[in-house]
């Protein structure tokens, strides 16, 4: 009997996950309008539900007598009842936040309290403690951190002006920051799902194949640009990782990859999309709407980080291929692509080529979102109606696109309760000021110095990304660090794209490595292998947003200037391919200990600051690499060559 309630529970949950994934279908339509109070509180509310009864107690302790998984069922009932209640009091308060005239009785401040707790126990079986235990914290800072002294000191609140700050306010759970998740985010969450149950990865993957398999280390190649091209979109490392990676690890493995590295490569590859234009998982619409500046300009200054990153990923697969002696793959393996493979393709490209256009006509990036999501149901509709073969998978349309909804509506469920609970800390950090003390605090540390003040930011970043899906990640982050490194003088752009991209990275650093952590079960690997791995591969990755914001010119937006784009450019692929080579220790033979050094170094030297170390660098590392290239036709690359500096002036 509690089985079948259980199930049935659980069920509802799913259908949940699928009208909120409709109803973001529908607010980014060209539909009626949603009341803002009706879609605020109506998503937290929806979102809270699906993930309690996504992870309900009972699941927890699936070994306990019946009696007690019953009464964990009725403690969650419970929650969700009440939490539904306290929803009910934002409804009935939220005309009044325009002019901030309203009262709130003990019973209202109690509901928000609750509210608040439920938020938080949503988003700890969600996401583990971490968020949840920061949120509880910063809410005894606002109430009793009055009588802190120095920098972290504020005049007081009460609990009362805490709760109204948190629960009845534009600037809390139900603030500007969850109104623009809901309205934009969303419907590219709920993109990402469709595309996916339309068959895209799957074209998509075999025209990567077909593209990379000359190269050495072809599968991994592949899986690189499959991963990128649907990071982009899925707006979670994780969710790409599981998406693409049940397909892409195996296949890397079976070339002859450890297990540990070929999950590494799908959890880099899943992160850096995330960074990567045009969609950026959605934060490039967010970044957009935050900082006043056009979408197009946030895509066009992410573009030649973003490439460059995956020029690393790429110097770093190749040269493990070289060290473990695997070849292109044979010609009877290599996809041929013919004509039916170009029709196919278009399942991928005319939704994303939808979303640029639609945004360079001037719509909203919400309406973007709605039409691709047509788009990529009608093109998928097209290709297998014209196709004899295919004709028979329409029976299965209902089935498939109706599990992608569920998919998409459970990660937008998972969104909008992280977002909810970093609703709180913005609402104390704004009720306090304590972000500009924090910022004072680092630059006092920093006593000037950009580039310590750099450091500090991007260790804040790996720390406090949380293994968050990357929009709640970003607004957290950015939140505290941003005006660390804005008020030095730096561009509010490029600050907004080194927090993103220190963010996006800790899905791949310890402690937190999510995305390793997802990937290394579908590998057969440890996880802190598999994050270390990763790290491994994706080093220059940690460099390239230091190199953004002491060379603007590569944001081709900021400062851009001719002579010193074309210098950063010319530096930079020397600089990327001697660190990839270095860390991964093999170029076209294996290094020594000490070339492996001295790349690093002239490697470094490229990107410093400093103008007669970068054209020293330049000179000393092309030098490096043709010399390695001459020397390399000759040796045998699975072999450790002689030690030293003097092999490179080998004839």
């Amino acid at each position: 009997m509690l089985a079948k309630f259980d199930a049935f529970m659980t069920g509802i949950g799913r259908w949940l996950a699928f009208l909120l994934a409709l109803a973001a279908i529908y607010v980014a339509g060209p539909f009626p309008l949603v009341d803002e109070g009706l879609r605020l509180g109506g998503a937290m509310a929806v979102a809270v539900v699906i993930m309690l009864l996504h992870h309900p107690l009972a699941h927890k302790f699936e070994n306990a007598p019946t009696g007690v998984r019953l009464l964990l069922w009725l403690a969650d009932l419970a929650l969700l009842i009440g939490f539904l209640f306290t929803v009910r009091h934002f409804f009935a308060t939220y005309e009044g936040f325009w002019d901030g005239i309203f009262t709130l009785s003990n019973s209202a401040l109690f509901t928000g309290l609750f509210g608040t707790l439920v938020i938080l126990e949503a988003v700890r079986r969600t996401f583990g403690s971490i968020l949840p235990v920061i949120c509880g914290l910063v809410l005894i800072y606002a109430i009793y951190g009055g009588g802190l002294p120095g920098i972290l000191g504020h005049t007081g609140f009460s609990y009362d002006e805490t709760i109204t700050a948190v629960w009845f306010s534009f600037d809390g759970v139900y603030g500007r920051v969850t109104g623009l998740v809901s309205s934009i985010v969303l419907v590219f969450i709920t993109f990402g799902a469709v595309l996916e149950a339309t068959g895209a990865s799957a074209i998509l993957l075999k025209i990567a194949t077909a593209v990379t398999a000359r190269v050495r280390g072809g599968t991994a190649h592949a899986a690189i640009v499959a991963s990128a091209l649907f990071g982009t979109i899925s707006g979670s490392p994780v969710a790409n990782v599981v998406g693409t990676g049940v397909f892409t690890i195996p296949m890397i493995k079976r070339q002859g990859y450890s297990n540990a590295f070929a999950g590494a490569v799908e959890a880099a590859a899943s992160s850096g999309g995330q960074f990567t234009p045009p969609i950026m998982g959605a934060v490039a619409f967010i970044m957009a709407e935050l900082i006043g500046r056009p979408y197009f300009v946030v895509a066009v200054a992410a573009a030649l980080p973003a490439l460059l990153f995956y020029f690393a990923l790429f110097a770093s697969v190749y040269a493990e291929a070289v060290r473990l002696g695997i070849e292109p793959l044979p010609q009877d393996q290599r996809p041929v692509l013919t004509r039916d493979d170009a029709i196919e393709s278009l399942r991928f490209i005319v939704p994303l080529v939808t979303v640029v256009v639609v945004l360079f006509m001037g719509r909203s990036p919400a309406m973007a979102g709605f039409v691709a999501i047509v788009a990529a149901i009608a093109i998928a509709l097209v290709i297998d109606v014209l196709d004899p073969a295919k004709r028979a998978s329409l029976a299965s349309y209902h089935t498939r696109f109706l599990t992608s909804l569920k998919r998409g509506g459970a990660a937008c469920g998972q969104i909008l309760v992280a977002v909810g609970s970093i609703g709180i800390v913005i609402a104390v950090v704004k009720l306090t000021g304590v972000a500009g003390n924090f910022g004072a605090l680092v630059q006092q540390m920093a006593e000037g110095s950009l580039f310590t003040a750099l450091v500090v930011t991007m260790i804040a970043c790996l720390v406090l990304g949380l293994g968050l899906p990357t929009v709640p990640a970003y607004l957290f982050i950015v939140l505290f660090v941003g005006p660390v490194i804005g008020n030095l003088g730096v561009d509010i752009l490029l600050v907004h794209l080194f927090v993103l991209y220190f963010g996006v990275l800790s899905n791949i650093t310890p402690p937190v490595a999510i995305a390793a952590y997802a990937a290394a079960p579908i590998a057969g690997s440890n996880p802190m292998a598999t994050a270390f791995q990763a790290i491994r591969i994706a080093f220059v990755g940690f460099l390239i947003p230091f190199v953004l914001i002491y060379n603007p010119s590569l944001s081709l937006v900021v400062g851009f200037e001719w002579t010193p784009f074309i210098w950063i450019m010319v530096r930079m692929p020397i600089a990327v391919w001697l660190i990839a080579t270095a860390f991964i220790g093999c170029d076209s033979r294996r290094l020594s200990v000490l070339e492996r050094a001295i790349r690093s170094i002239v490697g470094l030297a490229c990107l410093l600051d400093f103008p007669i170390l970068q054209v020293g660098g330049f000179v000393l590392g092309l030098g490096i690499i043709v010399a390695h290239r001459l020397q390399g036709r000759t040796a045998d690359p699975s072999t450790a060559s002689g030690s030293g500096f003097k092999s490179y002036l080998k004839p």
